[in-house]
């Protein structure tokens, strides 16, 4: 594929409604297919075709966590020997509490290599999850960050209103 890829009109309605946020309903790609004027098939086999070429290289969702109950989230960063990351990782983000589980390299003044972010009604039940995943993978050596603001979640936009 060629790095200059010119996208159709339709392509370009299509990218613009699927960065925007999917509709909460039983059938989201018929929806979103409704509002571009085709069938939720032939948006389907768009999304295969942006896929397969590597346009599309993920669907993510956002966890607007105030909304969903949670009062309290915590990134949770983690001491791991890096001949354990992996399988360590895998522990934490088989917790159904955790939202996202990344690696990232140690520092000299930052030791931690896991980090996880974990959502739960209270900080003292981010505690209690955290304590069950060092308890789980045998990793004592971990700390909390709870937030304290949330100052930006956005999606980007490749294709605005006004694009043909």
């Amino acid at each position: 594929m060629s790095d200059k890829r010119q996208f159709t009109p339709l392509e370009k309605k299509i990218i613009h409604e699927l960065q925007q946020d999917l509709p909460v309903v039983r059938r989201p790609f018929a929806a979103v297919a409704e509002r571009v004027g085709i069938s939720e098939a032939e948006l389907l086999d768009k999304v295969r075709g942006f896929i397969g070429d590597d346009i599309i290289r993920r669907f993510g969702a956002t966890l607007r966590h105030q909304r969903s109950g949670f009062d309290a989230n915590a990134m949770v960063v983690w001491e791991v020997e890096p001949e354990r990351a992996e399988e360590v990782g895998n522990i934490f983000a088989s917790f159904r509490e955790v939202s996202h589980c990344y690696q990232r390299p140690a520092m000299p003044d930052w030791p931690y290599r896991l980090f996880t972010m974990i959502h739960a009604s209270s900080p003292e039940v981010c505690r209690q999850i955290a304590q069950r995943m060092s308890d789980a993978a045998g990793i004592e050596k971990f700390d909390l960050l709870f937030t304290q603001e949330e100052l930006k979640k956005t999606t980007m936009a490749y294709f605005g209103d006004s694009e043909e």
